[in-house]
This record gives structure tokens, C-alpha cells and sequence, in this order.
């Protein structure tokens, strides 16, 4: 599994790329830092949909609490992140810690919870999807620490009460 994981990183970090790609990975990436675009989008809904107003902010606070759970998991599990020889990553991360990845986990979680507040914000579950898989293209996951993110977070987005 160890080796069909490191194949598949080598040939996203390998195949596919341009300025232009790397450059949008690069900054969907500091857009996901402490799930802030979540955060942002969460907050737009909750002043465009005041019905819906109190299920948006728990689905703009369900980032940065999907972030700390994430910290938690990856401090027992203590897996370091990537390297491949004469590819460095091409971005900066909080952490020298890989397991799960809190892009992926935070992002999946949001976008399930905006998904059950109303199905019409499926696209967030597409921007979840280019968010996660920007990480193991830029060297800074592993796809099997984007996988365990995206399961972890939809579970998460599944659960999360969406009232108080």
C-alpha cells in the first residue's frame, strides 16, 4: 500500500503540471489554510439565506473545528510529510505532520454541511474536491492523507448538528 501511495504522489507531483495549474493549487491551498474560505463562504449564506442563517454559521465554524480535530488526529498518528527526491513541495504547511490532511477534512466536512443545509450548494463539494487533491499535485500529502481527510470530513459533515 506504502508503495502504490508514494507512486501515486510521485505522479501527481510529476505529470500535469503548469505555472497556471500550480499557481491555482498553490492558492486554493492558503485559501484552505484554518478552513478560512469555509469560514467566508459559511458567512456570506448566513447574511444572503437569514432563514437558514443559524445552520450557515455552524457550517462556517464547522472549518476551523474540523482543522482542530484534524491536529489532534495527526499529533497521535505523527506521520511526516512527504519527500521526494529533487521535487520539493511547492507550498508551506503549519505542520511537519501528514496525517490526515486538514484541507481535505475541513473542506469535505463544510461541504457535506452545506450540502444538507440546501443540495443547490453541491458546488462546494467540487471546490472541496480541487482544494484536496491540490495538495498531494503541490508535494504535501500523500493521496492516502487527502483519502482519510475526505472520509473523515464527510463523516464529520454527515454528523455535525446543524442547530443549536
Amino acid at each position: 500500500m506504502r508503495n502504490a501511495d508514494l507512486r501515486l504522489l510521485y505522479l501527481m507531483r510529476t505529470r500535469g503540471h503548469s505555472p497556471g495549474l500550480e499557481k491555482a493549487a498553490q492558492a486554493l491551498g492558503k485559501a484552505g489554510n484554518n478552513g478560512a474560505v469555509w469560514v467566508v463562504l459559511g458567512l456570506a449564506l448566513a447574511i444572503l439565506d437569514p432563514e437558514r442563517r443559524e445552520a450557515w454559521l455552524i457550517c462556517a465554524a464547522l472549518g476551523p473545528v474540523a482543522i482542530g480535530l484534524n491536529y489532534g488526529i495527526k499529533l497521535l498518528v505523527k506521520r511526516p510529510r512527504p519527500v521526494l527526491d529533487g521535487l520539493p513541495p511547492l507550498g508551506g504547511a503549519p505542520s511537519s505532520l501528514s496525517f490526515p490532511s486538514a484541507h481535505a477534512l475541513s473542506s469535505f466536512a463544510v461541504a457535506t454541511a452545506m450540502f444538507r443545509v440546501d443540495p443547490a450548494t453541491a458546488g462546494a463539494l467540487a471546490l472541496a474536491l480541487a482544494l484536496s487533491l491540490g495538495r498531494p499535485y503541490l508535494g504535501m500529502h500523500y493521496p492516502s492523507d487527502v483519502l482519510a481527510g475526505a472520509f473523515l470530513g464527510i463523516l464529520l459533515g454527515l454528523i455535525a448538528p446543524l442547530s443549536l
